[in-house]
This record gives structure tokens, C-alpha cells and sequence, in this order.
């Protein structure tokens, strides 16, 4: 029994040293590659860069099946490599050759990055786009600001002393003479209470909407909205108009065919045949099922709402847009964003062309200290998130913000779990900064009483470097609990790895048991 225990640890390190040995060299193949790709990049990403282009390359091998037999072996099972990759399977590859005997010896050409360097380039960068300042959690507090707090400073003084570090302005609501108001008491809060604020300002990219709806009822009543069913036909167009709703018959038949208004023409453009079109935060849902220049029509499939009104949002999570990332709007307001803000937020980014428009009217603007966060909220800046960052990685302060809102409504629902997974590895890989956005904590925000689902959430959101809170009538509660979760949780974890700090229930235990 023992004797055949002996063969198959031996047939496993030896298919292990094969395997493993032929990803490795694959790494070490494109080192020259990977050389060239990081060349013009910032000289605080480089090292990153190569260990996101090593990770990505691991990835296109089905590591999953390694895992159990390392493990069995007490070596490291490749389940956490993603921030020192090439230094992670080396030491693996070293060992199952020690084991069998065969001596090993690194490669002196090739770079190296280890945990521990890791781990500090990743809490480097955070601190050079986040706060510096040492504080109980490494997580940052980000709060959306509410509009009243231009006139109301003691709203952003509460915020400060509950736990916000970062005050975000969202540039989609508002006007300039609101956000310099804003500004001026974020500033004047700072030095009353000696606390350091930063400020992030979103850009409000294309606002792919509903135009305005009114509908004259017959008593003269204007209504903001048209009632929508399954089945029913509507006619996007890019007329003017202020709406239609439906006709039918007395037999439930639809003999005129409900029609609005998009505030994005291009829209009209791109979307094709069979496309889906999603309204409302995909509360309605619908096929296109027919277009000419001017219009299409879409077909209602699911309705979860049963109005839809002016000015709510569209997705197209099948339709390839060519609208620029980068608005008129944006661009007007890209002066003022660089003279007040320390981050700004980049919407609807979807690959590395979008971040390259981006940098050169900021290299124009001499903004070279501002920090730039990517806002990953639709399916292709996912598909080309690797593109994304690398194109990033010419300026040394970035980050990504994984906006769940629109990302699942875009993805869907059911998938959008795997895909934030899925980006935090990455940037993990890359040691880029995350933020973890939407709905955090948003019950407890707006009635006072948090869900245990977003607790757990909170939780999760614990791998990135900062979490987001929106607005909310008891907004402070949520900051305070928020802070509270993060000095009780992350001295137990980092990133998705646990620490195995002393555990109470283990203490207790073994003190009754023994």
C-alpha cells in the first residue's frame, strides 16, 4: 500500500513538472513581448504590467485542475497567484523538482515580483490615487454627495466625521455654479475638522435616455409616461416628439403603435434587428424587431414595470454604440474637474481608444497629477478590460470602479457575481485600485435598517480598496456601520485571502476541549 502510494505521488509530480514547467516557459517565451507592451507605460506600472501580461497568459490555461494535487502535496494550489504570478509557479515548479530530486535554478532575466511585493505595490498605488493618510482601514470611504449639500455644509461636516474620505460629485446633476459651492464647503470642512477629503468628480458620459414623454389625457391632464405590455409594439424614433402612447381594440388588439423619443439619435444607428433593448434599469424589456433610418420598433417581451417615462435609461447589451466615451459636455467640463477634483471618473469607457481621448485632452488641460478612475459599466469595457488598464498604465495614478448598476442590468443579473470576481482578479493582477459601487448598503441609506444580504455584500466588498456609498436620508448611519465592518473584517483578510489571525471561537474552544 505504502509502495503504491510512493508511484502515484511520483506519476503526479512528474505530470505536475511537465505541465506547470510548459506554462512557465510560455511565460518566459513572451518576456520579450511582454518588454515591448510595457515600454511607454508610467514607471509605476511597470512591474504591473508584466504581472497582469503574465496573468494573462496563466489564465489561458485551465489551471483548476492543478489545484487539488497541489494542495495534496502542501504547495501553494495557484488559487491566489493573481498579484506575483511568474514568482508564485516557479516556486511551485521548484519544488515539485525538488521533490523528485531534479535541482532548479531561476531565471536571472526574468523579473521578479513576490507576494510581499505585491502586496505593497498594490497598497502603494491606493494610497498615491486614494488618501495617504494612515488611518484603523486600509478600505477608503467614498460618499456620493447630494445636491443640497451645496447649500447646506453641515450635510458634508456629518459625512466627514461618520467616515467619508472622498466626496464624489456626480457631473450628471448639477450645474458649475452647485459643484463650486460644493467644493467650498468640502474645503472649509476640511480645515474645521483637520481631516483630509478627497474629491471625485464623474463624468456623465452619453446619456443613453428616453426623451421627454407628455400625453394629453382627456381631461387635459399631462402625464410623463405611456403604459406599456407585453407584446406591444413602440416606436423608437429620432424625431422629435413628445410621445404616443398605444391604441387597441375592443378585442385587445393594438391597432396604433405607441411611440418616443430617444435622447441619443446614434442610438437609431447601431441597434440591429433582434437586438435587445432595456429600459428602466431592465425593469422593461424588448426586441428590436424591425428599423428604418429614422426608427425602430421594438417588441415588448418582459414587463416588471408596467410605465415607462421620460428620461429613464436605455441599455443595448447586444448593439456595438459608436458613441464617444467622451461627450460635448464632458469636455466643457473637463477644466473645472481638473482645477477642483483629485479623481475623476471616467463613464462609459469601453476600450483603450476611449482612454487614450481621454489622456490627451488632460495632457492638453496639464492635469498630470489628476487621477483617473475607469468606470467598468458595460460588456465590452469588460471584454477589453486588459486593453483598458494597459492603456491606463501611462499615467501613474488610475483606478476601476466595478458600477454594478448598469454593468448587471447589461451582463445580467445572474452573471454579474462572476464578473466582478472576474475584474477584481484582474486588477488585482495589475495592482490597480478598485472601488465597489452600487447599492452598497442602500437600504440601511435610505430607511435606516440594513438587509443581511448587503451586509454580506459589504463583506465582499472588502477585496476592493474603496466602497461607495450613494445617498440617503440616514447616509451617515451607513458610513459609520460601513467603517465599523471594515476595522472588525480586514485584519482577517486581503484581497481574497484570509490572514488567519487568532480566531475567538477557536480560542474558546481549544481553552474547553483541551
Amino acid at each position: 500500500m505504502q509502495y503504491e502510494i510512493i508511484i502515484y505521488i511520483s506519476v503526479k509530480l512528474k505530470d505536475l513538472d511537465t505541465e506547470l514547467s510548459a506554462i512557465l516557459a510560455q511565460i518566459v517565451e513572451k518576456e520579450p513581448e511582454i518588454e515591448q507592451i510595457i515600454s511607454e507605460l508610467s514607471d509605476t506600472y511597470t512591474l504591473s504590467a508584466k504581472n497582469l501580461l503574465r496573468y494573462l497568459i496563466l489564465r489561458t490555461y485551465d489551471v483548476s485542475r492543478y489545484h487539488d494535487s497541489l494542495s495534496d502535496l502542501g504547495l501553494s494550489s495557484l488559487r491566489t497567484a493573481e498579484g506575483y504570478v511568474y514568482s508564485n509557479l516557479f516556486c511551485i515548479v521548484k519544488h515539485v523538482r525538488l521533490l523528485q530530486g531534479k535541482p532548479y535554478r531561476k531565471r536571472k532575466e526574468i523579473e521578479i515580483i513576490g507576494y510581499q511585493k505585491s502586496k505593497k505595490l498594490i497598497k502603494t498605488h491606493a494610497n498615491d490615487l486614494f488618501n495617504k493618510k494612515q488611518k484603523k482601514q486600509f478600505t477608503e470611504i467614498m460618499v456620493t454627495l447630494p445636491l443640497e449639500a451645496a447649500h447646506d455644509k453641515t450635510i458634508i461636516r456629518n459625512m466627514v466625521k461618520s467616515g467619508m474620505e472622498i466626496a464624489r460629485i456626480n457631473l450628471s446633476h448639477g450645474t458649475i455654479a452647485i459643484w463650486t459651492k460644493m467644493i467650498q464647503h468640502i474645503h472649509e470642512v476640511k480645515q474645521e475638522t483637520k481631516q483630509e477629503v478627497k474629491i471625485f468628480m464623474d463624468l456623465s458620459g452619453p446619456k443613453i435616455r428616453t426623451s421627454q414623454i407628455e400625453i394629453r389625457g382627456k381631461k387635459g391632464k399631462v402625464k410623463n409616461s405611456i403604459t406599456v405590455r407585453n407584446g406591444e409594439r413602440i416606436v423608437l424614433t429620432k424625431r422629435l416628439t413628445l410621445g404616443k402612447k398605444s391604441k387597441f381594440s375592443k378585442k385587445n388588439e393594438q391597432v396604433q403603435k405607441a411611440e418616443i423619443g430617444v435622447l441619443l439619435h446614434e442610438i437609431i444607428d447601431d441597434v440591429q434587428v433582434n437586438d435587445v433593448v432595456l429600459f428602466d434599469d431592465g425593469m422593461i424589456q424588448s426586441v428590436v424587431v424591425s428599423k428604418s433610418a429614422d426608427e425602430v420598433e421594438i417588441e415588448i417581451t418582459n414587463c416588471y414595470k408596467t410605465k415607462l417615462s421620460s428620461h429613464k435609461g436605455i441599455n443595448l447589451p447586444h448593439t456595438k454604440l459608436h458613441l464617444p466615451a467622451l461627450t460635448d459636455a464632458d469636455i466643457k467640463h473637463l477644466p473645472f474637474v481638473c482645477e477642483h477634483a483629485n479623481i475623476v471618473g471616467y463613464s462609459f469607457v469601453r476600450n483603450q481608444n476611449d482612454v487614450k481621448q481621454l489622456y490627451s485632452y488632460l495632457d492638453t488641460l496639464g492635469a498630470t497629477d489628476l487621477g483617473v478612475v475607469f468606470k467598468i459599466e458595460n460588456k465590452e469595457a469588460v471584454e477589453n478590460l486588459p486593453f483598458i488598464l494597459l492603456e491606463g498604465m501611462r499615467r501613474n495614478k488610475i483606478g476601476v470602479m466595478i458600477a454594478r448598476g448598469d454593468l448587471a442590468v447589461e451582463i445580467g443579473f445572474e452573471k454579474i457575481s462572476e464578473i466582478q470576481n472576474h475584474i477584481l482578479l484582474l486588477c488585482e493582477a495589475a495592482h490597480v485600485p478598485v472601488i465597489w459601487a452600487t447599492q452598497v448598503l442602500d437600504n440601511l441609506a435610505k430607511t435606516g435598517i440594513p438587509t443581511r444580504a448587503e451586509i454580506s455584500d459589504v463583506a465582499q466588498g472588502v477585496q476592493a480598496e474603496c466602497i461607495m456609498l450613494n445617498k440617503g436620508p440616514y447616509i451617515n448611519e451607513a458610513i459609520r456601520t460601513l467603517k465599523n465592518i471594515l476595522v472588525q473584517i480586514e485584519p482577517h483578510s486581503f484581497k481574497k485571502k484570509n490572514t488567519l489571525k487568532p480566531l475567538d471561537i477557536a480560542l474558546n474552544a481549544v481553552g474547553k476541549l483541551f
